[in-house]
């Protein structure tokens, strides 16, 4: 079993930035990509950014390029977003799932291909 735990939410003004990181956790597990995806309250969960397992591939949405990093850390089961120039439409609750498996170097946008997922965190972006 893999656990994957967020932080790094919280309540930012327009124009602000923050930082969440997701860290996994359990069983060895091999090759995995991670990525991030939201939720706006009513709305379904989207696709924000995703990295490979290397960490020399990653793929963005549309509505966040420029303005989100998807990156992983040294030991590779710490994934972080950083988000720039935050709205109030990035207002969601994020969550960062694992795609176990992988090639080395691969990337997915698409929900169906993350077997494990977290809790979420909460961004709450104001005007």
């Amino acid at each position: 079993q893999v656990q994957l735990v967020e932080s790094g939410g919280g309540l930012v003004r327009a124009g602000g930035s923050l930082s969440l990181a997701c860290v996994a956790s359990g069983r060895a597990f091999g090759n995995y990509a991670m990525g991030w995806f939201r939720q706006a309250p009513g709305k379904e969960r989207d696709f924000v950014a995703a990295i490979s397992w290397s960490g020399g591939s990653t793929y963005y949405a549309d509505s966040v390029k420029g303005r989100f990093t998807i990156s992983r850390g040294n030991a590779k089961n710490t994934v972080f977003l950083q988000m720039k120039s935050l709205n109030v439409e990035d207002t969601a609750v994020y969550y960062c799932a694992a795609a176990l498996g992988k090639p080395s170097g691969a990337y997915y946008y698409a929900a169906s291909d993350y077997e494990y997922w977290g809790q979420g965190t909460k961004v709450t972006g104001s005007s």
